[in-house]
């Protein structure tokens, strides 16, 4: 495993102590998104990966988070290897993320 991985409450704690400089990257799918997501969090599906990496940028702690944690370790694993950024996973996905009590939000509509 090439990438680092968080728990909810290290994520947390790193959301409050790193506020801009740490970006989320919501992998799931649209309609999963919909139904809750971690404030801050940007919608970027897995599949759309290969075709927006240039976005992503090299100069922030970059955070990757689906449902359960193995398809943002999947992306963790691609964007380290194509861009040789150190990436973090949210062990457990958004799931552990609600079940460890943290703020789960509707996305606003757009």
């Amino acid at each position: 495993m090439s990438f680092k991985e968080v728990d909810a409450a290290k994520l947390k704690e790193m959301i409050d102590d790193e506020g801009d400089n740490l970006l989320l990257y919501d992998i799931r799918t649209p309609d999963e998104f919909q139904q809750g997501m971690i404030r801050g969090g940007k919608l970027t599906p897995l599949n759309v990966i290969p075709a927006v990496m240039h976005e992503i940028p090299t100069d922030k702690t970059i955070v990757f988070y689906c449902r359960s944690g193995v398809r943002s370790a999947q992306a963790c694993e691609y964007v380290n290897d194509q861009l040789g950024l150190d990436t973090i996973n949210l062990a457990g996905g958004i799931i552990s993320w609600y079940q460890s009590g943290n703020e789960v939000i509707k996305p606003e509509a757009g």
